[in-house]
């Protein structure tokens, strides 16, 4: 999958579960400093991105994700 791929449904899942304006998704937002996620906000978006990708994610290395794009290339991992 093409990251700009992976990119586009990082944000679509991030808009949805955060409800957040799409516009405010950059790849250096932060998801809790910039986009306001607290920690069941957090777990709602690993468990959403697993969904996404059909994907199980280690959680506690997921935790510690804290941009846009650093979801993006952690998600990739987990496709190649």
């Amino acid at each position: 999958m093409e990251k700009s791929e992976i990119k586009a449904r990082v944000e679509k899942v991030t808009t949805t579960v955060l409800k957040v304006d799409p516009a405010e998704i950059t790849p250096t937002a932060n998801f809790a400093f910039d986009l306001g996620a607290d920690s069941m906000q957090s777990l709602e978006l690993i468990a959403a991105f697993e969904e996404e990708f059909d994907i199980e994610m280690d959680e506690q290395k997921a935790r510690e994700v804290q941009t846009v794009e650093a979801a993006v290339n952690f998600i990739a991992g987990y496709l190649k």
